[in-house]
């Protein structure tokens, strides 16, 4: 089960064109797994910004001079964030977590590649660590707009076999898309399972890249989650579940990691039709 944890902010910062922000929450690094996330209130208790923010989270400590910590990353968006950047050593901070389901792990030894886009990264490098530690061999791909909006570039070439860095606009790596890089990388590493976490059109591309070469592939799914919890239904996706129908799943509870295949990207953002549940235009169920 997830805490809610009044935490301390032990420091921010900067990394590139991010925050990364490190709190005291004890309790909640012990139950962290790669691909979880927290929920985090913004504003203050006096604010009207009710909703919280969700953020991947990129490290924890369950042990040390400070107790149990959390690390997470972020990009300053909004009023939400703007606040958040704003917070300096000390300041209290409610967080939930963890939560989510996270990425499942093999059961032996296989090659994997793992794919990121902007600070997407920031929860695959722990999960590049876990499957290290099982043996397997991990490939890193890596992509961002610019240089400054690649996150963790030096950790994954520590972590990895092999890495291959990406950029719109050609300030580092190859100029180009992730998934101008990838069919090399899985072909040359002979890739047993790929993990993604990014964009949605980048997870689109790896998915699909992935199915033509028949690899199982898990994508943590960059939806908006504005309680965490999954009551107020606004993170939904349709996904085929094992029974080949489509429902509407809140990527808070059920996600945020989903099989790729699964994932109808064509429809992310509507309600199709033929989902369990759906209303027809007759109005019927």
């Amino acid at each position: 089960m997830p805490l809610q944890v009044q935490g301390e902010v032990l420091s921010v910062r900067r990394v590139g064109a991010y925050q990364a922000m490190t709190v005291i929450a004890p309790g909640i690094p012990e139950l962290t797994r790669p691909g979880h996330f927290l929920a985090v209130q913004v504003g203050g208790p006096e604010s009207s910004m009710l909703l919280r923010r969700a953020f991947a989270i990129y490290d924890v400590k369950d042990r040390g001079v400070y107790g149990g910590t959390v690390e997470f990353v972020f990009s300053v968006h909004g009023k939400g964030t703007a606040w958040l950047s704003a917070r300096r050593a000390g300041d209290k901070i409610d967080v939930v977590g963890p939560l989510g389901k996270p990425f499942r792990l093999p059961k032996s030894p296989v090659n994997v590649t793992l794919v990121g886009g902007g600070y997407g990264s920031a929860p695959l490098l722990p999960l590049a660590a876990a499957l290290r530690e099982r043996g397997c061999r991990v490939d890193i791909v890596l992509g961002a707009g610019s240089a400054d909006r690649l996150f963790g570039q030096l950790d994954a070439k520590r972590m990895s076999d092999s890495l291959a860095v990406t950029t719109d606009d050609g300030s580092t790596g190859q100029r180009g898309r992730v998934s101008d890089v990838l069919p090399g990388v899985l072909d040359a590493s002979r890739a047993d399972v790929v993990y993604a976490c990014g964009p949605m059109a980048m997870l689109r591309a790896v998915a699909d890249l992935a199915a033509e070469r028949s690899i199982p592939c898990q994508v943590a799914v960059e939806e908006s989650m504005a309680c965490g919890v999954g009551v107020c239904m606004t993170c939904v996706l349709p996904v085929v579940g094992n029974d080949g129908l489509t429902r509407m799943v809140r990527s808070c509870v059920e996600g945020p990691v989903f099989l790729g295949d699964r994932v109808r990207w064509d429809d992310v953002g509507t309600v199709p039709p033929d989902a369990v549940g759906a209303i027809t235009a007759g109005g019927h169920r």
